[in-house]
């Protein structure tokens, strides 16, 4: 007989049940869903399943239930893409149990629906979560017990649909500029064929209106460094603003360098914001006032929809929403003019 190599023993889930003072029947009910058990006993079991590490073991129960324990998720066919959104989805699965798979197939959305459609009549997998549109003729071809979760929050060409193109932040980011005294803005917009470039465009506009402020203009950019260099160079010098709104930390970073090519001075004599919180924005001179984006968040709450539908298990909700102004030190008190 072979000798199985020794390794670090799983917890079981009697050990489990010892740790949160219930009955082991208990711990296994919580594993099938959270549904009827007390607060009380949730927290109990949630904090002896992290204490011990405690994960389900995948090829028992695939070989007592027929099942996997295997979540696809389906995404664009592209390089970039968004790591952070597919950590918080990958999270979230592991968390109940279950691993991941991401598929990108070549093509588009009809490419992406035949291959859920063979990921959904093979059973490799238990559930499928896809982060692009697919065809809305599927849900028909779809077999009756598929677990389906589509949440298209990119197109084909990662472009940002649905919560990823709203701007509400942006009436905030203008309100907290006038605040400090700002009554002259500037815009840098991205690319306007992205959703989220022509509504951050119009709530800027929108905002500035409300609040009484007179705009500079309004520079259509291509979300690149340089369209916030070519914006602050194409600003007439008689009448410059005080602070300038860029669509993303890219063209705020522009525009500090393009700001200063004209002499002036960030915050000191111009106020600048951008959009995505990208770390290099953190460590900028002077560090950039930004809206955070939740992508862990927005893949955690799109799996969570999954594996409520395959386990009745219901996770704990991301603790950040999913855009937050986050005020630094490219913003400040306007200049005299």
């Amino acid at each position: 007989m072979t000798e199985r190599p020794s390794g670090p023993r799983r917890p079981t889930i009697r050990e489990v049940a010892r740790l949160a003072g219930v009955s082991h029947q208990t711990v296994s009910r919580y594993l099938r869903s959270r549904e009827g058990l007390k607060p009380a006993t949730l927290e109990r079991i949630d904090a002896a399943v992290l204490e011990l590490d405690y994960r389900p073991n995948l090829l028992a129960r695939s070989m007592r239930t027929k099942r996997t324990g295997r979540i696809a998720v389906l995404m664009p066919n592209m390089v970039n893409n968004p790591a952070r959104m597919i950590h918080g989805a990958a999270g979230a699965a592991h968390e109940a149990g279950f691993t991941v798979e991401v598929v990108a197939p070549e093509g588009g959305a009809e490419e992406r629906t035949a291959r859920l459609l063979e990921l959904a009549d093979s059973g490799q997998v238990e559930g499928i979560l896809a982060l692009a549109p697919i065809l809305p003729s599927v849900e028909a071809r779809l077999p009756a017990d598929a677990a389906v979760v589509v949440s298209a929050d990119f197109d084909d060409k990662m472009r940002g649909l649905g919560e990823l193109s709203q701007a509400e932040p942006v009436y905030e980011l203008v309100a907290g500029l006038a605040e400090l005294g700002h009554r002259r803005l500037f815009h840098v917009s991205g690319n306007l064929e992205f959703a989220s470039a022509r509504a951050r465009k119009a709530a800027y506009l929108d905002a500035v209106e409300r609040l009484g402020l007179e705009s500079a203009g309004v520079h259509d950019g291509d979300y690149s460094g340089e369209a916030g260099v070519e914006a602050m160079r194409a600003l007439p010098a008689g009448r410059l603003p005080t602070a300038v709104v860029a669509a993303s930390d890219g063209i705020a970073a522009g525009v500090v360098r393009g700001a200063r090519d004209r002499g002036l001075e960030v915050p000191r004599d111009l106020s600048v914001t951008g959009w995505d919180d990208l770390e290099i924005g953190r460590y900028m001179p002077p560090s950039l006032t930004t809206v955070h984006v939740d992508l862990q968040g927005l893949g955690r709450r799109a799996m969570a929809r999954l594996v409520k539908e395959l386990s009745g298990v219901e996770l704990a909700p991301p603790t950040r929403p999913l855009n937050q102004v986050i005020w630094r030190e490219s913003t400040s008190v306007a200049r005299r003019t």
